[in-house]
């Protein structure tokens, strides 16, 4: 296996690039040794900014034939290390491809190349009436190739569902530089989904060259409306009557006291009650008359609750400002520490206050700034801890705080991750969440689309799980 610094494989990547198309300076690297979790911090040997598909395949092949691992990577705003490449493999960056290819109104779907923003898709959309539903937080950020890579969600994933339930075809280039398409634009073909198995798979199969999407009518009506709880377990417990009434609202969200105040003391102030211990943003959308008999039904169950504070948003601005604190959040945590880790874990809606409760005392025990803003809807917990790197010790007590609210949600029923996939950050918990034969299996996949383990090598899966993988020894 070559390095990449090789004279003869920079040579054949300017051929491809251009010598302005590459990165190898130690300064310019600097800029890519994290993502948006900023506990893992690796420079990559190389950076490498191809302009078009064709550029992709070409560089794919060149690393092939020198046997270099590689790393894609969209706009870096994942949350797991999973975008991060090492002093041994080459980071692809494909924000370059950036081009809505073609938008569909009449049958509802869109081409998109890798780095087209998940807003922008929208944007482009909303003439012709439609949207891309997955909206996760940094939605003004990221892009569509991550939302894939990810299978991301965001607050509206409870009624719409996540990017694997929005994606019909990807075109893609494999390890090995092979061009491959997965289903099609009608749905998929024939045979096992694969356009489900690529999305999701955090880059360990390949790098997606287009992506087809269904996109979504805008509703007819929409009501957003806010709750104040004095207390977490008064929130949580509005959330299970809500869902158990059999109402599935667009979107369920909560932000506990803490990020209630720092988002209320920034610029993403949206009228929260700062007196609250807990917040629900709730929104309900769909026909004008089931969003009347569902918003009513609603703000009954929060009163019955014991929310203290009831309020309907009165106009599209409002409902704007009210979301905008919450998509913001984690930007507005930027007062409370100048580091930040948001981790990202599952437990059954049930359990709710009772892991708020532990995560609190973890909280307590590590002298650790945590506050939570979440899908409280489907469970999918966001503890924040803010920190600064520099102080001595900090960054192993953010590990260990980290390592035993992964450990409270398993105990309590859940899993490692909602959305932000397993990257390098979660990779030791695979091996306590699965058995040897189900690594196996995941392994076995992965060998079908990257022989090698050149993609993304050294993420998601643990390299002892593989038996082929130990049994040739680590590349």
């Amino acid at each position: 296996m070559s390095r990449p610094h090789s004279p003869d494989f920079l040579r054949e990547l300017a051929e491809i690039v251009g010598t302005a198309g590459y990165r190898v300076r130690e300064t310019e690297r600097a800029a890519y040794r994290s993502d948006g979790l900023p506990t893992h911090r690796v420079p990559p040997a190389l950076v490498i900014l191809p302009d078009t598909q064709a550029q992709v395949v070409a560089i794919v092949r060149l690393l092939h034939k020198y046997r270099i691992p590689f790393v894609a990577r969209g706009a870096g705003t994942g949350l797991s290390g999973g975008a991060l490449a090492d002093d041994t493999a080459a980071l692809i960056v494909l924000t370059r491809l950036n081009r809505i290819l073609a938008i569909d109104a009449d049958n509802r779907r869109a081409q998109v190349e890798p780095g087209v923003v998940n807003q922008a898709l929208s944007d482009a959309a909303a003439p012709f009436g439609l949207h891309f539903a997955p909206d996760p937080s940094s939605q003004v950020a990221c892009t569509i190739g991550g939302n894939v890579a990810e299978n991301a969600g965001g607050p509206h994933c409870l009624k719409y569902g996540v990017t694997a339930n929005h994606v019909v075809a990807i075109d893609a280039v494999l390890a090995t530089g092979e061009l491959v398409t997965l289903g099609s634009a009608q749905g998929e073909r024939w045979g096992p989904d694969l356009v489900g198995l690529f999305t999701g798979s955090e880059g360990t199969f390949g790098i997606a060259l287009a992506i087809t999407v269904r996109l979504t009518p805008l509703p007819e009506q929409v009501v957003t409306l806010l709750a104040g709880f004095p207390s977490i377990r008064a929130g949580g417990e509005a959330v299970s009557a809500i869902i158990a009434s059999g109402i599935v609202p667009a979107a369920l969200e909560m932000m506990d006291q803490a990020c209630v105040r720092v988002v209320e003391a920034s610029i993403y102030a949206a009228g929260y009650p700062t007196d609250a211990a807990a917040v629900l943003l709730c929104e309900v959308d769909g026909s004008a008359a089931s969003v009347a008999e569902e918003a009513a039904a609603v703000e009954r169950l929060f009163g019955e609750h014991g929310a203290a504070v009831i309020h309907r948003a009165e106009s599209d601005s409002e409902r704007a400002r009210l979301w905008k604190g919450r998509k913001r959040a984690f930007g507005a945590m930027g007062r409370l520490g100048r580091d930040l880790a948001v981790q990202d874990a599952v437990v059954p809606r049930s359990a709710l206050p009772d892991i708020l409760e532990r995560i609190a005392e973890i909280r307590e025990r590590y002298a650790l700034v945590i506050s939570n803003v979440f899908h409280a809807g489907d469970g999918n917990l966001h503890p924040n801890i803010s920190f600064d790197s520099r102080e001595p010790g900090v960054l192993e007590r953010v590990r260990q705080a980290s390592a035993e609210i992964m450990s409270a949600c398993l105990t309590l029923g859940g899993t490692i991750t909602g959305e932000h996939g397993v990257g390098l950050d979660k990779i030791a918990w695979m091996d306590e969440l699965f058995d040897g034969p189900s690594l196996q299996a995941m392994c076995d996949v992965r060998n079908v689309f990257d022989p090698e383990h050149r993609a993304n090598p050294n993420k998601v899966i643990p390299v002892h799980a593989c038996r082929e993988w130990t049994a040739g020894g680590a590349r």
